[in-house]
């Protein structure tokens, strides 16, 4: 049956938590290879935290905490080792903390009802977007966003869009393409914010400031109204990555303008690069404000990328079971740019066009 369990900043809810072992003797190497101390079971086993004695072989310590999702063992979310059997109580601290924060507590933090929100992204011919202010009369009046309102019952998304840019600003959207998808709390509402990139060829019509508002064409990266609507931070800063790539996990990610994600594992990478890294890997420390951009396999590591700021995400698609589930994972919406990266051509033939359709930041190329 579920209980709580007391933390610094709340309680969890957990199902099952029993020591496999009373105690550990003094001497570790009477434990068995593999042997589990403590086993952690939330979310009716979704999630597992594991703490055992992994062995002298384990490259940075004998004692390992590992927090896995689905009992996919082969990349947990968190992995922390220690030499110390005395350390395990805070590394199983860290993890719990991190599994509320980032998984658990987003969901639980706004008990209010979620307001559905479409907002679009209208590119011109010379690569800017389009930004309006918010009219007298509404919330957050006079901040800058991207144009768009609330999905009505019974209205698609797509709809939705159409409807709001024809009485805001007198266009005509004929066609727009999913990409991101923010969860946000104002003291006015919970919104869920479903971007849409509008190209330069999916719009016609003069603009015209139907609400009073003001409007700006900006280039993406360089924008000089404010104030911004809260939400649209990290989003505004996501509008300047590339869109095209070609590489591979060991290449690294490489775009024509010389924009670049190193390999995973690069040693020594210079200050303010990007990293390719594996999500266990993400809160480390970084030294030299180097960026990691995680590799990722479920719409969960996709939510821990997000919770951990990540810049941008990897989506390695192997096989097409891979591929389909990246399919699904778009389809719900991504808080991220998500990059994908096919193993082989058939997989980019097969593929490509569908998560481009679904929201894909980008479709990596074979070099």
């Amino acid at each position: 049956m579920p209980q709580n369990l007391n933390l610094r900043n709340g309680t969890i809810t957990y199902d099952n938590f029993f020591w496999l072992l009373e105690h550990a003797d003094s001497n570790p190497a009477d434990l068995l290879l593999g042997e589990d101390l403590l086993q952690i079971s939330f979310c009716g086993g979704q999630y597992l935290l594991d703490a055992g004695w992994y062995g002298a072989a384990t490259p940075h310590g004998q004692f390992a905490v590992m927090l896995v999702e689905n009992q996919d063992w082969e990349h947990p979310l968190r992995k922390e080792y220690t030499r110390e059997i005395s350390r395990l109580p805070a590394l199983l601290q860290e993890c719990i903390d991190w599994l509320w924060h980032t998984r658990i507590a987003p969901a639980e933090a706004d008990p209010r009802p979620l307001l559905q929100v479409v907002a679009g992204i209208v590119y011109n011919d010379r690569g800017e977007v389009l930004l309006s202010s918010r009219p007298e009369g509404k919330a957050y009046a006079g901040y800058w966003e991207f144009a768009g309102g609330k999905v009505e019952a019974g209205e698609s998304e797509l709809a939705a869009l159409r409807r709001e840019f024809a009485e805001e600003l007198g266009i005509q959207i004929h066609s727009a393409v999913p990409w991101l998808t923010k969860t946000h709390s104002y003291e006015h509402a919970h919104v869920r914010l479903r971007f849409f990139r509008v190209p330069a060829d999916g719009w016609r019509g003069e603009l015209q400031a139907r609400e009073g508002q003001q409007w700006r064409w900006q280039q993406p990266g360089r924008y000089d109204v404010s104030p911004m609507l809260p939400a649209n931070a990290a989003l505004l800063a996501a509008l300047a990555l590339p869109t095209q790539f070609s590489g591979s996990l060991n290449e690294g990610l490489h775009a024509a303008d010389g924009f670049c994600v190193l390999p995973l594992h690069a040693a020594n990478p210079p200050p303010g690069s990007r990293l390719l890294a594996d999500l266990a890997d993400l809160a480390a420390d970084t030294p030299g404000d180097v960026r990691r951009w995680p590799l990722v396999r479920s719409p969960g590591d996709i939510a821990a990328a997000a919770a951990a700021q990540a810049e941008a995400a990897v989506w390695p698609a192997n096989n097409a079971t891979a591929a389909e589930q990246a399919c699904a994972a778009l389809a719900e919406g991504v808080p991220l740019p998500l990059v994908l990266l096919p193993a082989n051509a058939a997989l980019t033939a097969h593929y490509a066009e569908r998560w481009l359709a679904a929201g894909a930041h980008a479709v990596v190329q074979g070099r």
